[in-house]
């Protein structure tokens, strides 16, 4: 069973009853679901993710204490923590007074705080620049199973995905990372003799451009663990994944780092051709360079556009 499966079953048998019958005046403004870190949150997780933080569990999320005061949510925990100790064949873990870090009871603005720095989902375009990616994935993911209030849900919305102005300074610099990389670096890489100097090349070629496709994609990309597993789902250049992992684990011989860097133009052509069909550049060649300052001339807010190129990296 899936860790989100697993979790959604165990509130609408034992948690939602329990709110319900215990704390129904508190309906109205709370929500209840499953999102965050582990790869239970993502529908990554399988037989090898139940070693640990894999329980039946789920998060019951509170406004600020004006609305439900610290009382009203230390008898909420009280009664989160007396729901049944095993569910699915699977036991609970023990969690603190004031809740644990991923489930149990907790205050909404604390939650995405920590995810984002923000409590209410409103970032300024230098912290929509500067955040990490998978921190923004971990505050969209998972379910949200209940929300009376509507807090939650409004929060997600905000930070959903990246404005087209900050998506397109991203896929900016990680077009022109790509390209010296690449197309640059690998191949004078070779030339110098320095074959791990090559394979360095070789991954941050691989990582600029995953991040190229998830941006293509218009989807976050999770933790880099993840990140292959999240790949392989998305609908457009995911084929690029078996590609990607030819280059960093194979070496850099001569025949091979010339088909090495065959597979990489390769790359870089299917990556141009979307760009295209998008309509995201101007230019009309080959070199992913020139493809990234049209990317970078077609950003709308001039304050966005004249950063360095690489202010989203």
């Amino acid at each position: 069973m899936k860790g989100l499966e697993l979790s959604r079953d165990f509130y609408e048998q034992h948690g939602k009853p329990m709110l319900e019958n215990d704390f129904p005046e508190l309906l109205p403004f709370i929500a209840t679901g499953l999102f965050g870190s582990g790869s239970e949150c993502f529908g990554y997780d399988d037989g090898i993710s139940q070693d640990h933080d894999f329980e039946p569990g789920f998060c019951i999320l509170l406004p600020g204490e004006d609305v439900i005061d610290r009382k009203t949510a230390f008898q909420l925990e009280r009664a989160y923590a007396k729901l049944p100790k095993n569910f699915g064949g699977f036991p609970r873990s023990v969690l603190q007074p004031v809740g644990g870090a991923r489930h149990g009871v907790l205050r909404t603005a604390e939650v995405f705080q920590d995810k984002t720095g923000t409590p209410d989902g409103e970032l300024t375009p230098k912290e929509w620049l500067s955040l990490p990616e998978s921190a923004l994935s971990e505050a969209v993911n998972g379910e949200i199973f209940f929300d009376g209030y509507g807090e939650v849900s409004r929060i997600r919305e905000k930070l959903s995905y990246y404005p087209d102005d900050i998506r397109m300074k991203k896929l900016a610099g990680n077009l022109l990372l790509m390209a010296q990389a690449g197309q640059y670096n690998y191949t004078r890489c070779i030339r110098h003799g320095e074959t791990a100097a090559a394979q360095m090349a070789a991954f941050e070629f691989v990582k600029s451009a995953m991040s190229v496709i998830f941006l293509l994609n218009k989807k976050y990309q999770p933790y880099y663990k993840w990140s292959f597993h999240a790949l392989r789902d998305l609908p457009k250049l995911s084929l690029l994944a078996e590609l990607f992992e030819y280059l960093i684990v194979t070496d850099n011989e001569t025949e091979q780092a010339e088909e090495k860097y065959n597979v990489i133009e390769g790359i870089a052509a299917d990556i141009i051709d979307e760009l295209m069909d998008q309509e995201l550049t101007k230019a009309n060649c080959g070199d992913l360079e020139k493809h990234a300052y049209s990317v970078n001339d077609m950003i709308t807010d001039a304050n966005i556009r004249n950063l360095h190129i690489l202010a989203g990296i």
